[in-house]
Order: structure tokens, then C-alpha cells, then sequence
């Protein structure tokens, strides 16, 4: 560490694509419209499910979950990346700073377990279809997401102190667009062993235990899938199976490859391009990728549109 400026970090500045500063007005706008998007499709979606009776059902309530803690995980990061791009550059306090880190692990960890839960509740349905009924009943229902939540702050709070006892000195800029743990990882001095075994750990018995309940669960509605006979019954189960699908692989291949990968080496563009997906693109997405692909959901948006235009009229 010879050389280096071991002054104390007591704040942290976060900047965004400085070397393209024409780029923050465009990108600003981008972002803004994402962002737009995520409250009007997921919020849309927690309404729908609470006032139609047809999607009073676990899938559905889990979804609406997920829909609610997409809000709430993309509004802790897209605001302050909105204005790090509007002022090119935002001056973080320490305890910000990590007030942020905490909340945006704490929702992003329920996430992962939320799309786990649901694959299991997809196994159920699929592969247990005449004992659904009573494997998730709505007190299991609560008690899953219950520990989804449990679960989630005990991450959100082993992350947080772990990272935030690193010894952080020298520059205090974070070339990145909010406070998460790659980028302060690049500003530690000091010896960090022991809280980067720690953040492993975390991320070993996280993000890929909850991936392998995913695969198991898929492989088994598969196996059962290729075994009904009707060809519509088989395409109706794989439809529904398929929207969940689709975004386990967008939240999980993007979280994958951010934070278990080797860093070294690894440019700053590159990762904020990375978790520009998982911030503001998939939460973004999700709504839209259930409503396109479940008849139920569709049927209904239909209903609750002509319900508006038929209460609109003279």
C-alpha cells in the first residue's frame, strides 16, 4: 500500500460514464422511462391482482409480492442513478451510503427467494396437482413469504456489516451509479480477508441455492409436462411455466455474472452496464412478461379495461 492516500473515507462520490458526459441527458431520459415504466406495469399489476377473484390464487399472490418488492428494490437505485446522471456526480455520506447498500440487498435478496418460492409453487401445481390445495394453503402461503422476508434481512444485514467494517482510504470516487459491493470492494485498504469470506459465503449459499431449487423444480414440471398427453394442456402449463422462467433468467444471469465472476480486471463500464439490467431493465420487464404470457392475466387486464371504458361512458 506504499504511495496510497490513506485518508479516511467518510463519503463517497459516484459518478457515471465521465468519460462520456454527453451521454447523461440521453441516458437520463432512457432511465426515467424505465423507471416510469416499473411503477405503472408493477403497480398495475399488484391492483389486478388484488380486485380480480380469478388470480386469488398462490401464483398470483406470490407475483403480486414480487411486483410489490420490484417497486420498492428499483426505486432504492434508479432515483440516485437518475441524479448522478442529471449532475454528473452525487456526494454520498458513509451512512447513506450504506442505508442504501442495506435496503437494495435486503429487497434484491427477497427477489431471490420470491422466484424460488414460485418455482417450488409451480412444482406443486404441476407435479401435485390433487394435493395443491393442501401443500399451499394460505397459511403456508404466508409463512413462505414471511421467511422470504426473514431470510432477506439477515442477508441485507450480514452483507451491510461485513462490508461497511472494510477499512475504505484514498479515493473516495465510485465510478459506478449506486453503492453496491463490487465498487466499494476497489476502494478497501487493509487487510479483508476474513468479510470477503464472509460476502462469498453469502453469495454460495444465496443466489445459487436458490437457482438449484429453480433447476430441481423445473426438471421435475418438465419431466411431467412431456408426460400429459393433450397437446393444449401440455402448451397451456409450459406458457405459464415459461413467464417464470423468463425472468429467473434475466434477475439470476445478470446477478450471476456480477457478483460471481473474478472482478480482477474487470472494467467499470462493463459493470455498469451489467447492473443497469438487474436495476432498472428487469424490474422493468416482469410485469410485462407475465401479463404477455398467462391467459389469466390477460383475460384480466381485458376485463378491467372494458370495466374503465364502460364506467367512462355518459
Amino acid at each position: 500500500m506504499a504511495g496510497r492516500n490513506d485518508t479516511v473515507v467518510t463519503e463517497f462520490f459516484l459518478t457515471a460514464f465521465p468519460e462520456h458526459p454527453e451521454w447523461g441527458l440521453p441516458l437520463f431520459l432512457v432511465f426515467l422511462s424505465f423507471y416510469l415504466l416499473t411503477l405503472l406495469g408493477n403497480t398495475g399489476m399488484v391492483i389486478l391482482i388484488r380486485v380480480d377473484g380469478r388470480l386469488h390464487t398462490p401464483m398470483y399472490f406470490f407475483l403480486g409480492h414480487l411486483s410489490f418488492v420490484d417497486i420498492c428494490y428499483s426505486s432504492i437505485t434508479v432515483p440516485q442513478m437518475l441524479a448522478v446522471l442529471l449532475e454528473h456526480g452525487v456526494a454520498l455520506s458513509y451512512t447513506r451510503c450504506a442505508a442504501q447498500f442495506f435496503l437494495f440487498t435486503f429487497f434484491a435478496s427477497i427477489d431471490c427467494y420470491l422466484l424460488a418460492i414460485m418455482a417450488y409453487d409451480r412444482y406443486v401445481a404441476v407435479c401435485r396437482p390433487l394435493l395443491y390445495v393442501t401443500i399451499v394453503t394460505e397459511k403456508d402461503r404466508w409463512g413462505l413469504l414471511a421467511a422470504a422476508y426473514v431470510a432477506g434481512f439477515s442477508s441485507a444485514f450480514v452483507r451491510t456489516v461485513t462490508a461497511f467494517t472494510l477499512s475504505f482510504c484514498g479515493n473516495n470516487e465510485i465510478d459506478f451509479i449506486f453503492c453496491d459491493l463490487p465498487p466499494l470492494l476497489k476502494l478497501t485498504c487493509g487487510d479483508s480477508y476474513t468479510q470477503e469470506v464472509v460476502i462469498i459465503v453469502f453469495a454460495i449459499f444465496v443466489m445459487p441455492l436458490c437457482v438449484l431449487v429453480i433447476l430441481v423444480s423445473y426438471l421435475f414440471i418438465i419431466v411431467a409436462i412431456m408426460r400429459i398427453r393433450s397437446v393444449g394442456g401440455r402448451a397451456k402449463t409450459f406458457s405459464t411455466c415459461a413467464s417464470h422462467l423468463t425472468a429467473v433468467s434475466l434477475f439470476f444471469g445478470t446477478l450471476i455474472f456480477m457478483y460471481l465472476r473474478d472482478n480482477s480486471g474487470q472494467s467499470s463500464e462493463e459493470d455498469r452496464v451489467v447492473s443497469v439490467l438487474y436495476t432498472a431493465v428487469t424490474p422493468m420487464l416482469n410485469p410485462f412478461i407475465y401479463s404477455l404470457r398467462n391467459k389469466e392475466v390477460k383475460e384480466a387486464v381485458m376485463k378491467a379495461l372494458s370495466r374503465s371504458k364502460s364506467s367512462g361512458r355518459p
